[in-house]
C-alpha cells in the first residue's frame, strides 16, 4: 500500500511538472481532483492507525495544494 500511495503521490507531482512545463493539456482542475482523492487514501489509510497525523494532513490540504498550483513554489520542491 505505501509502495502504490508513492507512485501515486510521483505521478501526480510529474504531471504537475508537465503542466506547468506546457507539456500536457490536463486543466488544473482535474489535477486538484487527483490531490484531493490521494489524499483522501492517505487519511482513509491513517485515521485509525495514526489520528494525529490524518488531522495534520487534513489541516494542511489546502494550504499543500497551494504550494503545488503555484508554478514558482510548485519549482521549489
Amino acid at each position: 500500500t505505501k509502495l502504490s500511495l508513492k507512485n501515486q503521490v510521483d505521478d501526480l507531482l510529474d504531471e504537475l511538472r508537465d503542466f506547468y512545463r506546457g507539456k500536457v493539456k490536463t486543466p488544473l482542475s482535474a489535477l486538484r481532483q487527483r490531490y484531493d482523492l490521494l489524499l483522501m487514501k492517505v487519511l482513509t489509510l491513517l485515521q485509525d492507525s495514526d489520528t494525529a497525523l490524518a488531522s495534520a494532513i487534513s489541516l494542511s490540504r489546502e494550504a499543500i495544494w497551494d504550494i503545488l498550483k503555484d508554478p514558482n513554489k510548485f519549482s521549489q520542491i
